[in-house]
């Protein structure tokens, strides 16, 4: 026994089994990659999965062919979430739209927002499933369920996205305006994910065997890499400014009041927007059967008065067809104690919620008496009553006698937006600010003697308000409620907004992400720099553990093969040379 053990044969039988198991020990207890295509594959077993063969692809035809969709599926979620996050600023138009449609109020667009994240969460994960398989040399296969899960991603991003295009459109202006504010940090983010993916790119092409292969995998990556590198010479960002160039706080016309704090264009609701230190007040004007000017928005009065319970019959009239003492029979506060308008109202106070309670239809000459109380200036939509109404032909000049004889607030407080007849107001009511509810060439404006343009946000431009103010006419944006569209328009110059949210834009010092030219020349070099830095470490990395691999081969053994990244079962079948 002891000459076997030391004869030619033994010493290649002990090292076989040296040999075999170390092989064992790669090729079997591999948790991380058991991990990776088990999720990925539902393939937990080693014998399950295959290796990438040194220059060939990294799956099969179907596979290859598959994978593209995935990416694109993940593209596409990017696209939706990142839209339905943006659009936070109409959730309510959003919402209010799909009441008016289907009958009854619900946040439906939280629920498109987390089905965005849902659907962006998932097809991440399988992509970065994918990319740390491919990272480990393995081929991908991706399990039929997740196949089936890939298609739904597709349809509910992509079906979304139609929707929004056609009934929606200006979301998409929504969309292009976000990026001036947020586009030096998706360059980061990119820039990020490129080096990210520089680690099996680099693998696959360091691997393969043949040029023209290599060139395939990394010209396009490289290329895109210079993309993203060139992207902010072309970038502008009216938040990126020079010291002591910032423009004054734009001031804060509250929109139908606080309507996130009360129910909207009630007299609660005027009062807090007065608190928490608005600029002005902004509403809609409807003139009853009786010829008295209240406030309503919605053309009937089911979604912000109780007359489903008072007139359960008349829920679809229009609201300018009831008389004054019928509409003071109504509530205009539970429903939104019930409904809650708002996502992330909070709760109110036991004072605010019985003051919110008893609120009630409120006439345009005690909101002007307000106003007028508190020096804060005012501007309504007029609408005109419906056909075989008395005041059908007379509306303007009704509401103008409200507003000269019966408030007794100073003409320069109204901002009067309403273009019929604006001559005859000017003529009557010489100092109100005439204000324009589109954009017009600057001559026609003062012409006709316009000093305020109000402008829905989508209309932003830092060119167009800087062109405006040159002629003495400001501009006010609608309606703008979040905190990183209220910094644009203050980096753009505007005069004021429209708001909803007049308690939490109040509290904002200096616009978001504002920053020197300086300060992001800084930013964007330093991210190149340290991107390329690492990418190249990687790239090196790579090579040299190739060049490792290839220099292990042992003395006259089989072993002299492609390192790590042969087959289990092909060394496996290896091993008998060893003994012959």
């Amino acid at each position: 026994m002891e000459a076997i053990s030391t004869s030619p044969k033994g010493l290649e039988l002990g090292k076989l089994k040296v040999v075999r198991g170390c092989l064992l020990q790669r090729y079997e207890h591999e948790p991380f990659i058991s991990c990776l295509a088990g999720f990925y594959s539902c393939r937990w077993k080693r014998y399950q999965r295959r290796r990438t063969e040194p220059g060939k692809c990294c799956c099969k035809m179907k596979e290859c062919v598959f994978f593209p969709l995935l990416v694109g599926a993940f593209c596409f979620s990017v696209v939706f979430l990142y839209m339905c996050y943006e659009a936070k600023n109409d959730y309510n138009d959003f919402d209010w739209y799909t009441y008016g449609n289907l009958g009854f109020w619900f946040l439906w667009s939280l629920v498109l927002l987390t089905v965005a994240a849902i659907l962006f969460i998932y097809i991440t994960l399988l992509l970065v499933l994918a990319m740390c398989l491919l990272a480990e040399g393995q081929q991908l296969y991706l399990h039929w369920s997740h196949k089936v899960g890939t298609f739904l991603v597709l349809g509910f991003s992509i079906t979304p996205l139609i929707i929004v295009s056609l009934f929606w459109g200006d979301q998409w202006k929504n969309v292009l305006l976000s990026f001036q504010i947020t586009a030096p940090y998706l360059h980061i983010g990119a820039i990020a994910i490129m080096v990210l993916l520089s680690w099996p790119v680099a693998l696959h092409a360091i691997r393969a065997d043949k040029k023209v292969v290599q060139v395939i995998i990394v010209g396009p990556y490289l290329a895109l890499l210079l993309f993203l590198f060139l992207i902010p010479l072309g970038m502008y960002s009216p938040c990126i400014r020079e010291m002591g160039t910032l423009g004054p706080k734009p001031a804060l016309i509250g929109h139908r009041g606080v309507p996130m704090l009360a129910p909207e264009n009630t007299e609660m609701s005027f009062q807090k927007t007065i608190e928490h230190g608005g600029d002005g007040l902004e509403t809609d004007v409807t003139i009853s059967y009786d010829g008295v000017p209240f406030l309503m928005h919605d053309s009937t009065l089911r979604r912000t008065t109780n007359i489903k319970e008072v007139y359960p019959n008349d829920t679809a009239q229009n609201a300018a067809l009831f008389s004054w003492d019928t509409l003071q029979e109504l509530n205009a506060g539970t429903w939104f104690l019930k409904d809650k308008p708002f996502s992330g109202m909070g709760s109110l106070s036991r004072a605010d919620q019985n003051q919110a309670m008893n609120q009630s239809i409120y006439k345009l000459s005690h909101f002007l008496r307000l106003a007028e109380s508190q020096n804060k200036l005012v501007i309504f939509d007029l609408y005109r009553p419906p056909k075989n109404h008395p005041y059908r032909n007379s509306w303007i000049k009704r509401t103008l006698e409200v507003i000269l004889n019966e408030s007794g607030i100073r003409p320069h407080l109204v901002l009067w937006l309403e273009n019929t007849m604006r001559s005859f107001v000017q003529s009557v009511a010489p100092g109100f600010q005439q204000t324009m509810g589109s954009k017009a060439p600057v001559e026609e404006l003062l012409l006709d003697n316009i000093v305020k343009l109000n402008l829905a946000y989508t209309e932003m431009s830092s060119e167009d308000i800087r062109r405006y103010a040159e002629a003495n006419i400001t501009t006010n944006f609608y309606v703008v409620n979040e905190p990183w569209l209220f910094s644009l328009a203050w980096c753009s110059g505007a005069h004021s907004v429209t708001t909803n949210a007049v308690h939490t834009l109040k509290n904002l010092s200096q616009p978001l992400f504002l920053m020197t030219p300086q300060q992001y020349n800084i930013m964007w070099i330093l991210t190149d720099v340290t991107s390329v830095l690492l990418i190249s470490l990687i790239f090196a990395l790579h090579w040299w553990r190739e060049r490792s691999f290839s220099c292990c081969a042992q003395d006259g053994g089989p072993m002299v093969e492609s390192g790590t990244y042969n087959k289990f079962r092909r060394e496996l079948s290896d091993m008998p040379v060893v003994i012959t």
